[in-house]
């Protein structure tokens, strides 16, 4: 699959093509007694296969057209990056014990026919308000491997899969590698300096610390282990109880199977998207029109368990130096606290094997566009570049970095003084630990999260969500433009008609899925929201002309209207331009005082675009 990653410094560019998937795992008994398991597992599944118990075995070995099957089980990234939600009632730590009541509560007042709940019945449920519920159901939405008919309502299992993993708790960022590259870009004073001499050496050290997203196999890796540890209870929420004993007490549906999907993927020699009813031998040969048709739940319980085991062995396979194992000594893999499913663990537990799954092979790295490390320079990205992968812009400093494509998702992480502009995102756009920066974009939904001094120029459908510990946050109405945005746009899904740039909705200042994310010890009081950008202070923001491209949209054309105060400031900034040209035309000067005019000016001109931080759009220009 395609791979794309994209460092620079002021001085160069270096491009990393795709490779083998590297990491490390974190494993109390260690690389060797993980792959005595797996070995273990592997045997005791073609015991169990050749004895004629368990799932019988997928095909295997080479296909048809002579390329070898790799099926490795992946989760899938976006509920972990863009659907955890800081409401602290959304966080249960008793396992199934809570949520199993919920899921029935829910199915008995509140669920229609099919077993779907709208925001009003979520509220009731689960006592938050109806704009929390709101919230959870368009955040769950999209999250969603597809999108659903109904917009306004939900599947019960999504919904409570969806609340499970709200114990999730993000992999620890590192210190970025390059401190003295950071030190020169993400300055030590700062209009905060009051703010933070308040804090404690340590609390300082954690809120400055200029930090880096870890890397996507780490991510992955920290992920599987999350799932390896829940999964007994999320298949136990999605199972239904049978009169029976033991292993057959319990059984899962094809169509709550599929449920799983919402969390976990697999992938084909790097190939996503393999349907999960084609995959689970049991479930493999069934008829699609017959979702009701039931298996013990311990005999996918125990495949996915096998299976997970091989994609973690297949992950520290990959990379196995001694020094990639010592940074890796002190990250945290915890999650919540959570009571274990030790009450469901006689029904799921079984001999079942994750048949069709290979101990070997090639470990792929998951389909993204990573731009990282750019500073001092300018980047632009076109659809061609990106391939409707999600994009990551980490830890640019003084730039301006273009994602004129469409995307289904997006993350800027880290980056200081400067222009981000991202073209249409369909799904979410989540910005975090950023400092003066601007970003610029069209998208369906927008998170932020513990920024400063940022100013958003927004084109948006759903209401910015504000969380963690920011300050100085100023909104404002979409600026740009650039030949196929319309048609981005269109392709992804964004209604022109509809701008809550804003409207934002502030959740709470603590992020319960990240320790980092503020000062130990500060309360759970409400976010800082943002203001809304003077009217006097808006400008339009010019894409420069690339690539030969014989259409050049000016930013008259933006596809947002903008509020009427805005059109008025545009006009008044206008006229006093207007007034100043003719004033100047009209005076009756010498030679000498036009030249000095025109200094001045000139002079103004250039302290006002090093002031701005425009001095770099002209570069691009």
């Amino acid at each position: 699959m395609y791979h794309s990653v994209h460092r620079g410094t002021s001085d160069h560019y270096l491009l990393i093509f795709p490779g083998p998937r590297g990491s490390f795992l974190r494993d109390p008994a260690g690389p060797a007694t993980r792959n005595q398991l797996t070995s273990k597992m592997t045997e005791s599944s073609r015991t169990e296969t050749s004895a004629g118990k368990g799932p019988p075995a997928a095909s295997s070995g080479e296909e048809s057209n002579g390329r070898q099957s790799h099926l490795l089980l992946q989760p899938r990234r976006e509920p972990f990056e863009y659907g955890l939600l800081p409401i602290p009632k959304l966080i249960f730590t008793d396992g199934t014990l809570t949520l199993t009541s919920v899921k029935e509560k829910l199915l008995r007042h509140h669920a229609t026919a099919l077993q779907r709940i709208d925001a009003v019945g979520l509220a009731d449920g689960l006592k938050i308000s109806l704009a929390e519920a709101g919230i959870v159901l368009d955040t769950l939405v999209s999250v969603l491997p597809s999108e659903p008919e109904d917009l306004d309502s939900v599947d019960v299992r999504d919904l409570v899969l969806f609340l499970y993993i709200q114990s999730y708790k993000r992999l620890i960022s590192k210190t970025h590698k390059d401190s003295a590259a950071v030190a020169d870009v993400w300055p030590s004073t700062s209009v905060f300096d009051g703010y933070l001499s308040a804090l404690t050496p340590i609390q300082l050290k954690r809120c400055s610390s200029r930090r880096s997203m870890p890397s996507p196999a780490d991510e992955e890796a920290h992920q599987l282990s999350y799932l390896e540890k829940h999964m007994e209870n999320m298949v136990s929420l999605l199972a239904d109880s049978i009169e029976g004993e033991g292993d057959e007490s319990l059984v899962l549906t094809l169509d709550s199977f599929q449920r799983l999907g919402l969390i976990i993927q697999f992938t084909d020699n790097g190939n996503e998207g393999i349907p999960l009813s084609q995959v689970f031998p049991l479930f493999a040969n069934r008829d699609a029109n017959a979702p009701h048709i039931s298996v013990p739940a311990s005999k996918v319980l125990d495949w996915l368990l096998q299976s997970i085991a091989i994609s973690l062995e297949h992950i520290a396979a990959a990379d196995k130096s001694p020094t990639r194992e010592t940074a890796m000594g002190g990250i945290n893999d915890g999650d919540f606290t959570m009571v274990d499913a030790s009450a469901n663990k006689a029904k799921l537990q079984s001999n079942g094997s994750p048949s069709g799954l290979f101990e070997h092979g090639t470990a792929h790295l998951r389909s993204q566009t990573i731009v990282e490390g750019i500073c001092k320079a300018s980047l632009v990205k076109q659809a061609s570049n990106t391939m409707r992968h999600p994009v990551k812009v980490l830890n640019c400093h003084d730039s301006v970095i273009y994602i004129l494509a469409p995307l289904s998702y997006a993350t800027v992480y880290g980056c200081s003084d400067a222009i981000i502009v991202v073209g249409a995102v369909g799904k979410a756009l989540r910005v975090e630990h950023c400092e003066r920066v601007q970003v610029i974009t069209a998208a369906k939904r927008l998170c932020i999260a513990n920024c400063r001094e940022c100013i958003f120029f927004l084109g948006i459908n759903h209401n910015p969500l504000i969380l963690g510990d920011n300050h100085k946050l100023q909104v404002a109405p979409f600026n740009t433009s650039y030949p196929q945005l319309a048609e981005h746009m269109s392709q992804v899904g964004i209604n022109v008609n509809i701008n809550r740039w804003n409207e934002p909705l502030v959740l709470g200042m603590v992020d319960p899925h990240d320790s980092l994310s503020h000062p130990a010890g500060l309360s759970d009081t409400q976010s800082e929201s943002a203001t809304c950008l003077d009217p006097d202070q808006f400008t339009n923001f010019l894409i420069p002309k690339w690539f030969g491209a014989t259409l050049v949209e000016s930013t008259e054309c933006n596809p947002f209207p903008l509020p009427e105060a805005y059109v008025a400031a545009q006009k008044k900034t206008h006229n006093v331009l207007n007034e100043v040209q003719e004033t100047i035309r009209s005076a009756q000067l010498d030679e000498i005082k036009k030249r000095d005019i025109a200094s001045a000016l000139h002079t103004h001109f250039k302290d006002w675009l090093y002031a701005s931080g425009n001095i770099r759009q002209l570069y691009c220009l």
